[in-house]
């Protein structure tokens, strides 16, 4: 008789081992590039208008222009990467951008740049779902928060990288120089990922691929296994008769994923609001220079790098809708405070840290939860969709941030309105807790 083997079981019941540990790597440097490629147009810009001579709305449309391609590139690869597999859409979409960054070098105009920016961004939008949800599929489920939190920590390590690359290559070399680096390292990676990559061996097993496939997988991942009259499946029966759009909006997932797609849309409008407004609104507002108010920004992204990394720790050992919940609710609270501690400096980048901590933590936190929440038949449209949906807020805030600064409000007021996003986010939270433990409980009592 031939043996049957649960691969969720068998990752679930072993250590972290080397194979998955590479997976990881590989997902880390893949978000490196992406951050790296997605804020590069904000670096190059103060040359670029000096030299093009173009007003700050051209240039607002060029920097609003990748935005809109993430929100399109993440709702397209979902689907894409849930049926013919999570590799290929990967390494596409690195290839994407990368090509599409070279490209740009070639832009003499606004129009061309611009357009540019929305191929690049094409590719940008499906790498981090995706990646968060090959990582998840190879992760214990002990340590699968952390482990994607982790791996998306390499956005923020790859959007710092850049500022330090381009102040030396901009004045050395031009911007061109630094478009020229952001898209040949992809296109590199691209080609390495061909062959060192993996598919998600839980993909593989869902879409019923040929034993050989998996054998290769599990004789990497497990290599202790005997793999020979093996079989393989996911420990429950697979959804083969809907697609992944279905299974989304299906009726046992569908509040799930407004929650998440609510959640995510707030907390990413106010997390670029802050990123895009807080210099300005600080200089502005509480009388400091320049250098004081990026100090002080700089406090708020260096936070999230500690609260992903923390949060992504909390989920794997309490309710992971409940520390989020708490997290975006301390993190309405830090906003409050903001605007109630203008006169003290050092406290307003405290404060400022933590506004970073819970915010930015909790957005990658949330990125885990959707990898956790769906199942693996429809895990990357679930992520992405999440994803795209929260790009829409991160444009909508450029425009919010915009007006905020045309009505003249005070500081203090500017961020008590601000407490009103975080605090729906934790709503959101709470509610998609409350589906989840309900869904949890009526799939116990139909297996009793």
């Amino acid at each position: 008789m031939s043996q049957i083997i649960d691969v969720r079981k068998l990752i679930n019941d072993r250590p972290l081992g080397r194979f998955q540990k590479w997976v990881v790597f590989l997902g880390f440097v893949i978000i490196v590039l992406d951050g790296f490629d997605a804020v590069i147009m904000g670096f190059i810009a103060p040359q670029l208008k000096m030299e093009w001579g173009i007003s700050n709305q051209e240039l607002g449309a060029i920097l609003s222009a990748g935005l809109i391609g993430q929100a399109i590139g993440a709702m397209l690869a979902g689907p894409l990467a849930d049926r013919y597999g999570r590799k290929v859409v990967l390494v596409s979409s690195v290839m994407f951008f990368g090509v599409w960054t070279l490209a740009t070098m070639a832009s003499t105009d606004v129009t061309s740049m611009a357009l540019l920016r929305v191929l690049t961004g094409l590719g940008l939008g499906a790498a981090i779902p995706n990646t968060s949800t090959l990582i998840a599929e190879y992760s214990p489920e002990r340590s699968r928060s952390f482990l994607v939190t982790l791996t998306l920590c390499g956005f923020t390590c790859g959007a710092a990288s850049g500022g330090f690359i381009s102040a030396w290559a901009i004045p050395s070399f031009g911007w061109p120089s630094v478009l020229l680096l952001g898209g040949a390292l992809p296109v590199l990676l691209a080609m390495i990922l061909v062959f060192k990559m993996p598919e998600s061996v839980s993909f593989l097993v869902s879409k019923n691929a040929s034993i050989e496939r998996i054998r290769a997988i599990i004789s990497r991942l497990a290599p202790e296994i005997d793999t020979k009259g093996v079989t393989y499946n996911l420990g429950r029966p697979t959804l083969e008769d809907r697609t992944s759009i279905r299974i989304v909006l299906s009726r046992e997932y569908r509040l799930g994923t407004y929650t998440l797609w609510t959640g995510y849309f707030l907390v990413l409008f106010l997390i670029y609001l802050l990123s895009s407004w807080l210099p300005t609104l600080i200089k502005e507002g509480g009388g400091y220079t320049v250098s004081d108010a990026a100090i002080a920004t700089a406090m708020f992204q260096i936070g999230g790098q500690g609260g992903a990394l923390s949060v992504g720790w909390l989920m794997d050992r309490w309710n992971k809708s409940r520390v989020l919940m708490l997290t975006f609710l301390f993190g309405g609270l830090a906003v409050f405070a903001i605007g109630q501690i203008t006169e003290h400096y050092v406290l307003l980048c405290s404060v400022a840290f933590c506004v970073g901590f819970c915010m930015i933590g909790g957005s990658v936190g949330m990125n885990a939860l959707a990898a956790s929440f769906y199942p693996t038949e429809a895990r990357s449209t679930g992520a992405s969709w999440m994803v795209g949906f929260g790009r829409l807020g991160a444009i909508l805030s450029a425009f919010a941030g915009a007006q905020v600064l045309a009505l003249g409000w005070s500081l203090p007021n500017v961020f008590t309105a601000l407490i009103l996003p975080a605090l729906l986010s934790a709503l959101a939270m709470y509610v998609h807790g409350l589906h989840t433990n309900s869904s949890n409980r009526i799939a116990s009592l139909s297996a009793i």
